[in-house]
């Protein structure tokens, strides 16, 4: 389950060089418009008049990096969030695919893929019980070098169906602390040198880009100007690699985390 870990490097390593511009705004000030009337001869606007018709600027006179440290502060206290996109598995070299939504409660729910070694699906409720599904890619790669018909039977037994075990058991401690939402938002904190960028929108909510570099990785943030103030991507681009997209919403909603019911097999019975 070791590489269950690995999708929360790339962001653990981000932080540790700073660049993990967690990005938080002000609601943009609405545009005031400036109507045409009177004479057919033109007048020359004043300079109040031009300034008032103006849209405010997003964060009007702090750099990116003030703005990128109030990002991590605010992102730092939600108490729910949802996290999905590709991230590069640093033993494989390629890519793995996330969807989960976690709170600050422990409650967890979601996806992850492993490229061609599979995927699997949890639910984690509370502080004690998970329930993880795999798919026969991932029970097969993850038995790698054991012996084939030990592998078969943990296929037959285990594949597509939901499992349950303690959240301290070896195969759930690792996925359970990735699903402490505390943990996760705790190095969102401290100095950035991220350099403001052009607004744009990111699927229909108004941001402004941030953009950092550290070595031969860029990265580019995306703060929202509309709303409550909150990271919504982050894009990070290597030389020669593969891209990396995160994508962070649903903030301070509540985590749907149902238990599944019926064909549930009881993992702590089979030590």
């Amino acid at each position: 389950m070791r590489q269950l870990q690995l999708q929360l490097q790339p962001l653990r390593a981000r932080r540790t060089r700073r660049t993990e511009i967690a990005a938080v705004c002000l609601a943009a000030a609405a545009t005031v418009g400036l109507s045409a009337c009177g004479t057919e001869t033109a007048k020359t606007p004043d300079k109040d008049r031009v300034a008032a018709a103006k849209p405010k600027e997003p964060f009007a006179g702090m750099s990116g990096g003030e703005i990128a440290e109030k990002a991590m502060k605010t992102t730092a206290d939600a108490k729910s969030l949802r996290i999905s996109g590709k991230v590069t598995d640093e033993e494989s070299g390629g890519l793995m695919s996330m969807d989960m939504a976690l709170d600050t409660g422990g409650t967890c729910a979601g996806t992850m893929g492993m490229g061609d070694q599979g995927s699997m699906e949890l639910i984690i409720p509370g502080s004690t019980t998970a329930y993880l599904k795999y798919d026969e890619k991932f029970l097969r790669a993850q038995s790698k070098g054991e012996p084939a018909a030990d592998v078969q039977a943990a296929v037959d037994m285990l594949a597509n169906r939901w499992t349950k075990t303690r959240t301290t058991s070896a195969d759930a401690k690792e996925i359970a602390a990735f699903c402490d939402l505390d943990t996760l938002l705790a190095d969102f904190k401290g100095g950035s040198v991220a350099r403001r960028g052009g607004t744009t929108t990111v699927e229909g909510t108004p941001a402004i880009k941030l953009t950092e570099s550290s070595g031969k990785e860029k990265y580019t943030v995306y703060v929202a100007t509309k709303g409550a103030p909150h990271l919504l991507r982050i894009d990070t681009a290597t030389g020669g690699g593969k891209p990396e997209t995160l994508t962070f919403s649903d903030y301070d909603k509540p985590v749907k985390a149902t238990p599944p019911t019926g064909d549930v097999v009881d993992l702590d019975k089979l030590d």
